[in-house]
């Protein structure tokens, strides 16, 4: 199980292969990972709140502007949906899936190692 870190991976696909190895036959990986908001009025605040409100407020409160940018950057780089399924199959997971939350702006992607 991994949250938000996938995203941050040098090689996405080196990564997933590596956690494929590691897994046991028929063990589940499951990914919670920032996604992009499907509704138009939810991804607006979305991109406003991660591009603009959150690195200001971190800015105020003395913390890493850049790190709060970095996350906006890596959120919207990351293949969301059915393009980090398809991923997850192409590395040699099978069963795999994924489910929106808390409005689209995150999903829970899962995947087995074959037996």
């Amino acid at each position: 199980m991994v949250a938000f870190g996938v995203r941050n991976f040098e090689s996405l696909e080196n990564g997933l292969a590596e956690m494929l190895r590691v897994l046991k036959p028929g063990g589940r990986l499951i990914v919670l990972e920032f996604s992009k908001p499907r509704r138009k009025a939810v991804r607006s605040f979305y991109n406003l709140y991660m591009g603009i409100v959150a690195p200001q407020v971190a800015r105020w409160f003395k913390q890493n502007k850049e790190a709060y940018l970095y996350l906006c950057e890596s959120a919207n780089a990351f293949p969301d949906r059915l393009l980090f399924t398809d991923i997850l199959k192409k590395t040699g997971y099978t069963n795999t899936w994924y489910k929106p939350l808390s409005l689209g702006i995150c999903c829970i992607y899962t995947g087995r190692k074959p037996l």
